[in-house]
């Protein structure tokens, strides 16, 4: 039988979360009768064109704020018209205020969806008294609890804790599409086949760690005259571009804003680099693996955890820049073969297939 939803988010710009839901309702809004994208942060983003042009989508545009008690009371009234839809909210302990106003206007599935395993937010004394409020709201009102790591469950609930409303979900990427482009961007970026390419895919963030991306760009560029670090992702060419251009490395660290044609930036690179601080379960970082891309990662849990035995050597301490810069060496000294690609491959797509992991979160919904 066909559902209707209201999925809660903080807008429409590009990055993980946003990206997940988008491809879960591509390969699964056929599923839904109604879809209600309801951005809670009062704006949309670089992604809302690519949502509004899935059947049965609508889009909703309203800031409810932190603490804002009458704008929550209003949603409330709202939610009074809409009782046979589920509501899933991906923000974490601040679905709180939504799950409760949703459970008394007498909605009966409400799913919370932790899809980040740290605060992100500047934790101030009343900033986090608000997060600890909202966190006893999620644990009384939502009829399920999920997450995208176990590592999200053991920061935010504890290392104990046990609710049969819990699951982790990992994400779910359609590897045939990812797969089904071949060529690259060298001719756009000018360069032949004796070019190594290190890249990153990722908003501006101070989550994603750029400012080591940079400091490590710089030894590894001046080290190998036929090295280039190539970033892409928003507000990477508006953060970064006056730094790139100051040290003189304009040719040799190669900035883009957002693309529509990631799989073809992916077969560009060499070796992948994604030296995070903190992560849920990294769609980046997952699909640069499909791909079979030699990679040098953080050693974090949420991706230590989901990483197979052979390669947890190529993880390290994201704030080890003199490590970092010579784990990446050792990748352009001693090229991966195609057997280790084909491993990582293969497990990649079986692990993180679109198929089983959507379907696991559309049974919930």
């Amino acid at each position: 039988m066909n559902k209707n939803v209201i999925f809660f988010l903080t807008g429409l710009d590009s990055g993980g979360l946003e990206n997940y839901l988008l491809r879960f309702l591509k390969e699964n809004g056929f599923t839904f009768n109604n879809i209600i994208i309801y951005c809670k942060g009062g704006k949309g983003g670089v992604l809302e064109d690519e949502y509004l042009k899935l059947p049965n989508v609508r889009i909703i545009k309203k800031n409810l704020g932190t603490f804002n008690i009458i704008k929550f009371f209003k949603l409330y009234l709202w939610f009074r018209n809409y009782n046979k839809y589920t509501v899933c909210d991906f923000t974490g302990n601040f679905s709180g205020p939504i799950l409760f106003a949703s459970k008394i206007a007498n909605i009966n599935n409400r799913i919370v969806f932790y899809r980040s395993s740290s605060n992100r937010f500047p934790e101030t004394f009343f900033r986090l008294k608000i997060n600890s409020f909202y966190h006893k709201l999620v644990k009384k009102y939502a009829t399920n609890i999920l997450a995208n790591s176990a590592y999200a469950f053991e920061f935010f609930f504890g290392k104990n804790y046990s609710d049969f409303r819990t699951k982790v979900i990992y994400n779910g990427i359609n590897a045939k599409e990812l797969l089904q482009e071949t060529e690259g961007i060298q001719t756009e970026l000018n360069i032949d086949n004796n070019t190594i390419v290190i890249g990153h895919t990722g908003r501006y963030n101070p989550a994603k760690n750029h400012g080591t991306i940079i400091k490590v760009a710089e030894v590894v560029v001046r080290k190998y005259a036929n090295a280039i670090f190539v970033l892409c992702g928003k507000g990477v060419v508006e953060n970064l571009q006056s730094i790139v251009k100051k040290r003189g490395l304009e040719s040799r660290i190669i900035l883009f804003e957002n693309r529509n044609d990631i799989p073809k930036v992916l077969n560009t690179f060499d070796i992948y680099y994604f030296p995070s601080i903190t992560e849920g379960q990294p769609n980046s970082l997952i699909e640069a693996w499909i791909k079979g891309i030699p990679f040098i990662a953080s050693n974090i849990p949420p991706i230590e955890n989901i990483t197979p035995l052979k390669y947890k050597s190529y993880l390290v301490d994201p704030l080890d820049i003199q490590l970092n810069i010579d784990s990446i060496g050792k990748l352009i000294d001693k090229r991966w073969n195609n057997n280790e690609r084909h491993e990582l491959a293969d497990f990649a797509i079986e692990e993180f297939s679109a198929d089983k992991r959507f379907r696991e979160f559309r049974d919930i919904i």
